[in-house]
């Protein structure tokens, strides 16, 4: 188990690798894609077979986008 630092260095935002979307350190694939693919009820192990990733990589994406939603402000508008 990592600790939250140790998880969250394997997330990278470089404006030189997929436009600056945050990705999985030393790959193209971007967290959003990792999360859709979950939401689609991809298993985990699924998802590392197929992307050569590990859990721990799949577990930073979701430490790391819990983090950015934890930031956000969220203002309704009425229709």
């Amino acid at each position: 188990m990592f600790s939250k630092e140790k998880l969250l260095k394997r997330i990278e935002v470089n404006p030189k690798i997929m436009t600056g979307k945050p990705v999985i350190k030393g790959t193209r694939l971007p967290v959003q894609q990792i999360l859709l693919l979950l939401a689609q009820g991809i298993s985990i192990e699924e998802i590392v077979q197929e992307y050569d990733i590990t859990r721990d990589d799949i577990f930073a994406c979701i430490l790391y986008a819990t983090e950015m939603l934890e930031s956000t402000i969220v203002i309704p508008i009425s229709a």
